[in-house]
């Protein structure tokens, strides 16, 4: 009897070892933000709820950032880059697999995004950013970025909010399911009330506002990450740059990366 009681005994100490090996923190998990060393060619006098409250900042890029030293980049706050990656069914940015590589090497968080172009059907767009994008472990989610395009040579025409919002319903609904993260919706003031994107509930959005904290531009809209300057100056990139901050703390940013982790 006392035999069979060591037995049982050792058997629950090893279950409890293997039980705390299995729960062992994963480096990946640890993650670090480093504070913004950011200006602006163009400053604004934020009258209200400056981005600077906001601990998590980045950028989003796209071929016109021909420059960027990775390394130093990130050590001077650029936490998460959004790259374009594709736009309509046929056109891949040049830089972006060059991006992608650069900024992963460099522990950037980075995600992909798809210009969304109203001349072309949404399926075919899908598969276009699905073909380009790869499917890694750890990224930020896929972005459909939804605007106007009135300067367009070839497609400068306005649809109807109800066909966007399905349109945007089709897209997202594809790259879900190829990718396993529900991507996030990019857009501007104009178009987000023209189109009544405000309609589109559940959806997590990433907003453009260089005037005024996005609170007040959107009627209240719930953000994820905002849009607050597209003339910054980021030390390791040449030239202006978009700047974007997440709307949250640091604690929520690492328990918002590790729900959306694939």
């Amino acid at each position: 009897m006392i035999r069979l009681l060591y037995v049982a005994l050792a058997l629950t100490l090893s279950a409890c070892v293997g039980t705390q090996r299995d729960r062992a923190p994963d480096p990946q998990d640890t993650i670090t933000v480093t504070s913004s060393n950011f200006s602006d060619e163009r400053p604004v006098a934020w009258p209200d709820r400056s981005p600077d409250r906001y601990p998590v900042h980045g950028i989003d890029i796209s071929r016109y950032q021909t420059s960027i030293d990775w390394p130093t980049a990130r050590a001077n706050g650029v936490n998460f880059a959004f790259i374009k990656a594709t736009e309509g069914g046929d056109m891949l940015d040049p830089m972006f697999h060059a991006h992608w590589q650069g900024a992963g090497a460099a522990g950037v968080k980075r995600g992909a995004y798809h210009f969304f172009y109203h001349c072309r059907p949404a399926e075919e767009q899908a598969r276009w950013f699905i073909r380009h994008v790869p499917r890694t472990p750890g990224a930020l989610p896929p972005v459909l970025d939804m605007e106007w395009t009135p300067f367009s040579p070839t497609c400068t025409i306005r649809r109807d909010g109800a066909t966007i919002r399905e349109e945007a319903r089709i897209f997202l609904d594809l790259v879900e399911r190829h990718y396993g993260q529900r991507p996030l919706i990019y857009t501007t003031v104009d178009f987000f009330n023209d189109s009544q994107l405000w309609r589109m509930e559940g959806e997590e959005f990433w907003l453009r506002s260089v005037a005024d904290h996005p609170h007040g531009v959107y009627d209240g809209r719930a953000w994820r990450f905002w849009q607050y300057t597209s003339t910054g100056v980021v030390p390791g990139i040449a030239g202006q740059v978009d700047i974007n901050v997440f709307g949250g703390t640091k604690q929520a940013w690492a328990d918002w990366l590790r729900a959306r982790r694939l």
